[in-house]
């Protein structure tokens, strides 16, 4: 076995991470997205830039790379969640498809234009699909656009999106491992992907959370950063084990996470571990960057930045209007997308791992998304101005058009008896592919596992073979009861003649026709190979017929338990929104205690407890202050209250819903202005406006935003500010504020 050069390592190792905080230091100061940094630290770490000592050994750093794509995967996952998913809807869901595919179609056309085989093609429009959320929330927050209307909607895109990533991942896996495309295997392949999703997905949900509640007393900050690697390591290899990459894995295991209610904790540990790899990974796609191969591509890596910057706005416009926004909405969002990032990395080094991507195509897309990080600030600027501009040429028919079909997108809603029986569809295709799913995984595990072990306990005969299929059966036939009891609560069926006078049974008697159908399918799958297919599909009927007659005389109990195991699913995926409101934590009748974290802009943050009057104002009852890693019990009114705060509060749902906005105010501002503010000291001249002004009369907090902490007269002369205070020509002001603001006052 060949051994590790751990010298080579460390100072590889020490080299990268060196280059890396000099580089991001320089371009933080210069205001640039951090990840340029990583990737101009990687490119003079590597062989190609002779001025500086180059890595030993790229093997090293490849394998920390591949660290780095888990890390960041498992990252994402923390902050996707599958409740988000739902919670984006479907208009989300459609742009991010038109973008996706929109992208895709384009790159490969351009791809084969530039003489691309057919995997490299299709690779190529994999890579340009996918906007970087970690440069648009940079841009984005250095305009000061965080709170402008479009921006929700943009990042329900990017989260959509990051999902579409991952499945990409996995398809072009298939595609690259084929060296081909084949309707049969990609179909196969999706079915598979989704199979293990939704098997992983229940599986974790259910267990994962319980777990987490029954010894949340014995975790500390240490141990849960060891569950959450663990964890995270132990899908990555179930996943490469099952036929899949290791970034889906990572990728699911922090989806699942991510619905927990230490899922902000597990974030604020695994932060640094993601810094340290995912810088790591970053400087390691510097390091494909070769500056031939760019220089004699140039005309390629302006063609694909252009095609970028078009196709984006030109599908993010659409796909937006085409869900009912508005068009200036649909422009903004459509301007804010035009770059590559950070999965456009991991796809191409996914292509190069599995040796099918051109080796030109990696430092032409670093150099594309280099290009494309630059200019999107200016892109996002120019939206308005377009959009005016676009507004003032366009037929006023097109207008009226658009107009009425985003007024009627937005204001169409259902009757409410359609709403009710899309809810109860909903649910119940809902609750048979999930119940589905884990049947078809226990039918295989105990085809694989317990049938063999059986048959060689008791034998290959006719009685081992009956043991096998009644073991099978007691697994499996609680799902399968589940499966049959009907979907429809009779709290809807009021609802439901309620709204509309009568109800029509027939799609419930549709739902319970193929309900049983596929139960007698699991029940003849179990059977089948033991017995012939016949007596298989008579058993099945005969067994499926006795469950239905069961569920008709002793419905209550059967009805209970699968109630409480959906009751307990359905819980833990919305156990964040569940601590944060109270729901799922009913104190004495309808109240409840809720978790609500304290917003910087909160209007009651600093102030003493006795003042806010909680009880009196709200009828709510502050019961818990978490303040860091420590509790206050029943707080003392003396206590005041700031930004990160954990509130324990007991009240009704309609008195934490109404508090819940105000502790919880992120931002209200709309716009506020680019300002740095800064601890400054400077003398006032003879022709400052403030001359012979008293301090009150000439409010600096309101004209010029600036807090006064001294005046400084003479050497040592310090005097603290009196609203009475007369300024002098040649006073020092010790002054907090904008330093272009102030400089008004110098005179």
């Amino acid at each position: 076995m060949e051994s590790l050069d751990i010298n080579s390592l460390i100072s590889d190792l020490a080299l990268i991470l060196v280059l890396g905080a000099i580089a991001t230091i320089i371009f933080r100061m210069l205001k640039q997205p951090v990840v340029l940094g990583y990737i101009v630290a990687g490119f003079i770490a590597s062989p190609h830039f002779a001025l500086f000592p180059s890595v030993v050994g790229e093997a090293n750093i490849e394998f920390w790379a591949q660290i780095g794509i888990i890390v960041l995967l498992f990252s994402l996952g923390l902050e996707f969640s599958f409740k988000k998913l739902i919670d984006v809807g479907g208009s989300a869901i459609l742009t991010a498809l038109i973008i996706v595919l929109g992208m895709m179609s384009l790159g490969f056309i351009v791809g084969r234009y530039l003489g691309y085989g057919l995997v490299n093609s299709i690779f190529l429009g994999g890579m340009i699909s996918m906007s970087s959320t970690t440069i648009i929330l940079k841009a984005l927050t250095d305009l000061n656009m965080r709170q402008r209307r479009f921006v929700p909607m943009t990042f329900a895109v990017l989260i959509v999106e990051d999902l579409f990533a991952v499945v990409l991942m996995v398809i072009l896996s298939s595609i690259a491992l084929n060296n081909s495309v084949k309707g049969e295997e990609m179909v196969g392949s999706i079915l598979k992907l989704s199979f293990f999703l939704i098997m992983w997905f229940t599986v974790g949900i259910f267990l994962i959370p319980t777990l987490f509640k029954r010894f949340k007393r014995y975790i500390s900050d240490e141990q849960m950063l060891i569950i959450a690697v663990g964890l995270c390591f132990a899908m990555v290899l179930f996943s490469i084990n099952s036929g899949f990459s290791a970034a889906l894995g990572a990728f699911i295991m922090g989806s699942i996470l991510a619905g927990t209610i230490e899922a902000e904790r597990i974030e604020r540990l695994i932060s640094p571990v993601k810094d340290l790899f995912g810088s790591v990974f970053f400087i390691s796609v510097g390091m494909m960057v070769d500056p031939e191969v760019m220089t004699k591509h140039w005309s390629v890596i302006a063609l694909l930045a252009v095609v970028v910057i078009v196709g984006m706005i030109l599908f993010g416009t659409f796909g937006m209007l085409a869900t009912g926004q508005p068009l200036k909405l649909a422009m903004e969002s459509g301007f804010s997308l035009t770059q590559i990032g950070e999965f456009s990395f991991i796809i191409a080094t996914l292509g190069t791992g599995l040796g099918v991507l051109d080796k030109s195509v990696y430092p032409i897309i670093v150099a594309v998304s280099v290009i494309t990080t630059f200019t999107t600030p200016f892109f996002i600027k120019q939206a308005v101005p377009c959009y005016n501009a676009l507004y003032k040429v366009l037929p006023k028919s097109w207008t009226r058009l658009l107009n009425g079909y985003s007024r009627n997108a937005s204001e169409s809603e259902s009757s409410e008896t359609r709403q009710l029986w899309r809810s109860v569809v909903s649910r119940y295709l809902v609750r048979l592919i999930i119940y589905s799913v884990v049947i078809v995984a226990l039918i295989v595990l105990c085809r694989t596992y317990l049938m063999p072990l059986l048959l060689n306990l008791l034998g290959n005969n006719a009685w081992g073979r009956l043991a096998c299929v009644a073991a099978t059966l007691t697994i499996v036939g609680p799902l399968i009861v589940s499966i049959i009891l009907p979907s429809v609560k009779r709290s809807e069926l009021q609802r439901l003649f309620e709204t509309s006078g009568s109800v029509s049974y027939v799609p419930i008697v549709v739902m319970g026709i193929i309900s049983m159908l596929i139960s007698i399918a699991f029940v003849s799958a179990i059977l089948h190979g033991v017995y012939t297919s016949a007596v298989s599909i008579i058993v099945g009927l005969l067994l499926v017929g006795s469950g239905i007659v069961l569920i008709a005389i002793v419905p209550t109990p059967l009805r209970r338990r699968v109630a409480n195991i959906e009751k307990r699913f359905i819980s833990n995926i919305n156990e964040r929104e569940n601590r944060r409101t109270g729901r799922e934590h009913n104190l004495v009748s309808d109240l409840q205690l809720a978790y609500m974290n304290v917003g910087h802009d909160c209007p009651f943050v600093g102030e003493r407890l006795r003042n806010l009057d909680l009880r009196s104002r709200y009828n709510v009852n502050l019961v818990d202050i978490q303040r860091g890693g420590r509790h206050h019990h029943v707080p003392s009114g003396d206590m005041r209250m700031f930004p990160g705060d954990i509130l324990g509060v007991i009240g009704t749902e309609e008195q934490i819903q109404r508090l819940l906005p105000l502790i919880e105010a992120q931002n209200e501002v709309a716009e506020a202005p680019n300002s740095e503010v800064k601890f400054i000291h400077f003398a006032i001249g003879g022709h400052s406006p403030i001359i012979g002004v008293p301090l009150e009369a000439t409010k600096l907090r309101e004209n010029y935003g600036a807090l006064l902490v001294a005046v400084q007269r003479g050497e040592d002369n310090y005097i603290s500010p009196t609203p009475d205070l007369v300024f002098n020509a040649g006073d020092i002001l010790w002054i907090v504020g904008n330093p272009k603001q102030l400089a008004a006052l110098k005179g």
